[in-house]
């Protein structure tokens, strides 16, 4: 974040609310399993494999999705050029669009395959020379968050935290938007997403048109 510049991040802060809002979706349409959120799939594994058995299926099947959706969007974004955002983000909004309408029609798992599938691929939309910026994921931001603070008390100079608390609370604020959302709409709150993805794909085509980076 610290290294992009003033458009870039507020196209990044407003993916990580996106991402937050199809997972609290994806959380509370299925079984408390997440759609972005890889860590919490990893101690779901776990724990089901110790627990459940047969259930570890489910979180793992998708890490691999999301792991899949990554490798789609590293293609796309490779393909693209300088036009990476607006192509992977048409990809993540297209992806949105089949999970809503598999939603919509009450197919929950491959709703599930698509959400998390356009999840994986959101993050090579934004990239900090060859490294993609995370936007599905924060604890990085919380650690330097934490870094900050503990620096500032011992008169150490390091890099201002509040890019990343504006990452953590765009996640956690599209997460809040999502469940209330959801709790209110039901499957078509997902229609929301796909209008927002949507838009910021057409965000992402200002961007690279004006200025000719990637």
């Amino acid at each position: 974040m610290l290294h992009l510049d003033k458009p870039r991040q507020i196209l990044a802060a407003a993916l990580s609310a996106l991402a937050g809002y199809v997972d609290a979706s994806g959380y509370l349409s299925a079984d408390r399993y997440f759609v972005s959120f890889m860590s919490g799939n990893t101690t779901r594994l776990a724990t089901d494999l110790v627990t459940e058995g047969t259930r570890a299926a489910i979180p793992a099947l998708l890490i691999a999705g999301f792991v899949l959706g990554v490798a789609a969007g590293t293609v796309t974004a490779h393909k693209a050029g300088r036009w990476r955002k607006p192509a992977v983000l048409a990809l993540v909004t297209l992806l949105l669009a089949t999970g809503t309408a598999c939603a919509l029609n009450g197919w929950l798992e491959a709703m599930m395959a698509c959400l998390v599938l356009a999840m994986g691929a959101i993050n090579n939309t934004l990239q900090r020379g060859e490294t993609p910026v995370a936007l599905t994921y924060l604890t990085g931001a919380l650690v330097r968050i934490g870094k900050a603070l503990g620096s500032a008390a011992t008169g150490q100079h390091q890099d201002p935290a509040w890019p990343f608390v504006v990452m953590w609370l765009s996640l956690a604020s599209g997460a809040a938007a999502g469940a209330a959302a959801f709790l209110s709409l039901g499957p078509e709150s997902l229609s929301i997403a796909v209008a927002l993805s949507a838009l910021l794909t057409f965000a992402g085509y200002r961007i690279a048109r004006t200025n000719g980076q990637s």
